[in-house]
């Protein structure tokens, strides 16, 4: 069973992590840009890391009326990037737009489809007026998506086993709310699993941060993960 390990520059510039990946090349093949560093440096910061030699994942989850959506997508497909996140409670126009756009700019660029927060709970849902449970939540927004052009899904590891039954196994499934075991704590993730639980669970792609800068050695640490998640 294939799982890659996404490593999260939780920086606000590609500097701040510059020794730890050059330590890492080799081990890791992904890295995922945020919001923090993207606000902070901009696209200069996807090509800096590109350059490095890593496949970049800009995690912008686009959330906005269909044609700024859709000309996000044409911007951000410039860039050497080969994952780019929206929120799929942008709904059904704003998601087709969006493919859409990707088919004409840049096919290859796999669009993920942002279904409930890890850092949310129920509780949190209905706060916001979604009577459902996150796993029923997901299971919808995620079949909306498939439905719209959408190849990834991003879902806490609590979805996993659910959306492989529910979606075509073409989809992929992006999982953050990782915790190795000893790690410590959920940091700000409310649905969370070890790497090996994901990979068996039927992830394509872990994402990892915290638990590997805050290591003593992160090299180690995200070697350590890569091969606990390559499942037999």
């Amino acid at each position: 069973m294939a799982c890659d390990l996404i490593l999260v520059l939780d920086a606000p510039s590609p500097r701040d992590v510059v020794p730890v990946l050059d330590r890492l090349r080799g081990q890791v093949r992904w890295v995922k840009i945020g919001l923090e560093m993207y606000t902070a440096c901009g696209p200069s910061c996807v090509e800096e890391v590109a350059a490095m030699g890593f496949d970049v994942f800009l995690d912008l989850k686009l959330h906005d009326i269909p044609n700024t959506v859709a000309r996000a997508v044409e911007s951000a497909a410039r860039l050497p990037v080969r994952m780019l996140t929206l929120h799929t409670s942008g709904g059904r126009e704003m998601m087709s737009r969006a493919a859409k756009a990707r088919d004409q700019a840049a096919p290859g660029l796999l669009l993920l489809g942002v279904t409930v927060l890890t850092s949310l709970s129920g509780a949190d849902l209905a706060e916001v007026g979604v009577a459902d449970q996150p796993g029923g939540h997901v299971l919808r927004l995620s079949r909306l998506a498939v439905g719209c052009g959408i190849g990834g899904i991003v879902c806490s590891p609590l979805e996993i086993a659910p959306l492989r039954r529910a979606i075509p196994a073409s989809v992929k499934l992006i999982t953050p709310g990782i915790r190795p075991a000893g790690s410590g704590g959920a940091d700000d993730q409310a649905r969370i699993m070890t790497p090996a639980e994901a990979a068996r669970a039927g992830a394509d792609f872990i994402v990892v941060g915290r638990p590997i800068f805050k290591a003593a050695d992160p090299a180690a640490a995200a070697a350590a993960i890569a091969k606990e998640i390559q499942i037999p």
